[in-house]
């Protein structure tokens, strides 16, 4: 018997029991971490450097983070711009998203969170004026 026919020999085998049922080979299936959930977590800026925490949390993916961004404009609206631009051109890169909450919070979301932005109409937020007959 040659070679090929012994690896012939071989698959025919395998498909024969295969579509009997016979025989199966079961997949694990993968995935990342089974006990990865997402984590809403804050942060308060007093300077610029207290930014390292949120761009680590951006980058894991995982995080959505609220920032209180009150005391650094306190102190310094210039090291404020430059820490929100910095959170900015990080979150683009990783495909989230930033959005302002309010005149002091910034809310950061990971790829898959989409801040939503609707705003509501003036008419929906008032109740209906009732018609005088």
């Amino acid at each position: 018997m040659s070679v090929w026919d012994k690896i012939k020999g071989v698959f025919s085998e395998e498909t024969t029991a295969a579509e009997l049922g016979e025989e199966y080979v079961e997949l694990e299936t993968e995935t990342k971490d089974k006990t990865s959930k997402v984590v809403i977590k804050p942060f308060t800026l007093n300077k610029f450097d207290d930014i390292r925490g949120v761009l680590n949390a951006i980058r894991e993916g995982y995080t959505i983070s609220i920032l209180n961004i009150a005391p650094l404009k306190e102190k310094d609206i210039t090291e404020l711009k430059r820490a929100v631009d910095k959170i900015k051109k990080t979150v683009e890169a990783n495909e989230g998203d930033i959005a302002g909450f309010g005149e002091n919070f910034l809310v950061v979301t990971p790829s898959f969170a989409k801040v939503d932005r609707a705003k509501e109409s003036p008419e929906a937020a008032e109740p209906a004026a009732e018609e005088e007959i």
